[in-house]
């Protein structure tokens, strides 16, 4: 049997990560390859600014999001101490719904360690995020992935992976979040990789943005 060392990232860092991954994906399920290569790398930063920046981009479009994400940093209201002593007025000045100004106050406050979140598993991740107000699985595990790099983790609530899935795999409907879990399962140890797939599958075909 192939050393699953010898064949995945245990994180995606690199271009070369992303390369090696869809390799993978490919034996696994060969029908991906009808998305052309290379993949997106999607990394950030991680931190506070992630995870405020996927809040933002909770149930709004792509070109919303970054709107506002640009008007937060115009008021430098990226930083965690900074969007701690924010009034409500300040964030909604720039365009933050009130729910979501209670998000990044709880965010804010909640003080979390970071550079420890860097060396646990995804359901760690998911655990320690969606204990705050405000971040549910999908933001947690779009935070896992894109800024920490995670291998295996897919966000199978996110209706443009869904939509993707219909696409490539010619489904009748878009699948739920519980059949989209299950599909992906299929996936695994690259799960991350089939999302970055899919994404890439479903903005070439309605010339939409998905994710972040």
């Amino acid at each position: 049997m192939e050393d699953r060392e010898s064949s995945v990232p245990d994180r995606i860092v690199t271009e070369a990560d992303v390369a090696l991954g869809r390799a993978h994906l490919l034996r696994l399920e060969p029908r991906f390859s009808r998305i052309p290569g290379p993949l997106p790398l999607r990394r950030r930063a991680d931190g506070f600014a992630a995870l405020l920046q996927a809040i933002v981009g909770q149930q709004v479009s792509t070109a919303s999001a970054a709107a506002i994400w640009a008007r937060l940093q115009e008021a430098k209201l990226c930083e965690e101490s900074a969007v701690a002593a924010s009034s409500e007025e300040d964030l909604r000045a720039c365009g933050l719904s009130r729910p979501k100004v209670r998000y990044a106050h709880a965010l804010a406050r909640a003080r979390i360690d970071y550079v420890a979140l860097r060396e646990v598993e995804t359901e760690a991740v998911v655990e320690t995020l969606t204990a705050i107000t405000g971040i549910g699985r999908w933001t947690a595990e779009i935070y896992a992935k894109f800024a920490l790099g995670h291998t295996d983790v897919f966000a199978a609530g996110d209706l443009a992976l869904q939509e993707g899935a219909k696409l490539l795999f010619d489904l009748p409907a878009r699948p739920n979040e519980r059949e989209m879990h299950d599909m992906a399962g299929a996936w695994s140890p690259v799960r991350a990789i089939a999302a970055r797939a899919l994404w890439a599958y479903y903005r070439e075909k309605t010339k939409r943005e998905g994710a972040l």
